[in-house]
């Protein structure tokens, strides 16, 4: 049973989050660059995680159908989450970008998330986030998070560009 389950909805409101997520979006419109924005959870428990996610992007997807997430990045998930007074269907892909949360709503709106790691220091993610969710920046996941092609990452998984540019050179 998850933290919603037993929640009721008086006068037709959703219920909010218990927990208020560390989330930062894009304006609406104009879509811009690779994610939407960012998500920074406070632990690697995806089912726990969730719900509160969930209700604040029904702001912008109304209710969801669909989280996408990366099999690799955390563990073990039900397939289903009841939440919201809905239930959620969770797929993990081995395929799904690394860092990354897919979230669809049932009328087919879609949000992609950076997922900024449970253990990342808070200055590193707080930055991190709102470099994402920066009208208009069109970094990739491996720019925000300071990931290199060969997907090791620099020292302190510092993603600031000045930074992993130098690393580079010093790598070369």
């Amino acid at each position: 049973m998850t933290r919603h389950e037993g929640r009721a909805v008086a006068g037709g409101h959703r219920p909010g989050p218990e927990t208020t997520p560390r989330l930062r979006m894009k304006p609406k419109a104009p879509i811009s660059g690779y994610v939407d924005g960012a998500w920074w959870p406070r632990s690697d428990d995806l089912a726990t995680e969730l719900p509160d996610l969930l209700a604040v992007l029904l702001v912008r997807l109304g209710s969801v159908d669909r989280v996408m997430y990366d099999l690799a990045a955390w563990p073990k998930a039900p397939a289903r989450l009841a939440t919201g007074g809905r239930s959620v269907r969770l797929d993990g892909f081995s395929y799904q970008p690394a860092h990354t949360l897919e979230v669809l709503g049932v009328g087919r709106g879609r949000v992609l998330l950076l997922v900024v790691p449970a253990s990342t220091d808070p200055e590193i993610a707080h930055t991190a986030m709102m470099t994402a969710a920066a009208p208009g920046n069109a970094s990739t996941v491996s720019d925000l998070l300071g990931i290199n092609d060969s997907g090791r990452q620099p020292p302190a998984a510092c993603y600031r560009p000045s930074f992993h540019r130098r690393v580079r050179r010093s790598r070369a």
